[in-house]
């Protein structure tokens, strides 16, 4: 096969005025953008549903009855009946959580809307999500007294001043507190 020189700048200017070409084909929008529209749509004609109830349970009804229950399912009432959002509870706790069904039933109603559920249904049985204890409050150590203080800064008098020193004195403060707590 021969080779074939470029063609100049007047021959390309003359090719590409005659040849009609398409325009670069754009790809289509994210599919987020599209469905966020629809997303909204949604929520605000049907408002949250229980998704939202299941991933705030513990915000929702508190830490005591969130430990003993879990959401398992929201049904909406048919021609505006009444809805109604069963529950799932640990064992004998059904008859402790069936004391409070009007408290959980207005927190519930003031996360989702009023009079989005008007019935509570309890159903016995083991919870699916293991319940995560709350993170326990550390109890703060009493501070030095001037003496242990100043026996603490006098053995450091000849470190120098800076990052440093202010790291050896509050290792030494907490050393000398929780040696006073073992006693």
């Amino acid at each position: 096969m021969p080779r074939r020189d470029l063609p100049t700048p007047q021959e390309a200017l003359r090719i590409l005025s005659e040849k009609r070409t398409r325009p670069q084909r754009r790809p289509p929008p994210p599919l987020g953008r599209a469905l966020n529209k629809a997303l909204r749509e949604f929520d605000a004609r049907f408002g949250q549903g229980s998704g939202a109830l299941e991933a705030r349970w513990r915000e929702v009804v508190g830490a005591e009855i969130a430990k003993r229950t879990e959401p398992v399912k929201l049904t909406r009432g048919r021609n505006g009946g009444p809805s109604s959002l069963e529950i799932r509870v640990a064992g004998p706790a059904a008859a402790i959580i069936q004391h409070q069904a009007h408290e959980i039933l207005a927190r519930v109603n003031l996360f989702l809307g009023a009079e989005a559920v008007q019935k509570l249904r309890i159903v016995q049985g083991p919870l699916q999500k293991k319940h995560e204890p709350a993170a326990k409050s550390r109890r703060r150590l009493p501070p030095l007294d001037a003496a242990e203080e100043a026996g603490l800064a006098k053995d450091l008098a000849d470190a120098p001043e800076g990052p440093l020193k202010t790291a050896l004195l509050a290792l030494g403060r907490g050393v000398l507190r929780q040696r006073r707590a073992i006693d």
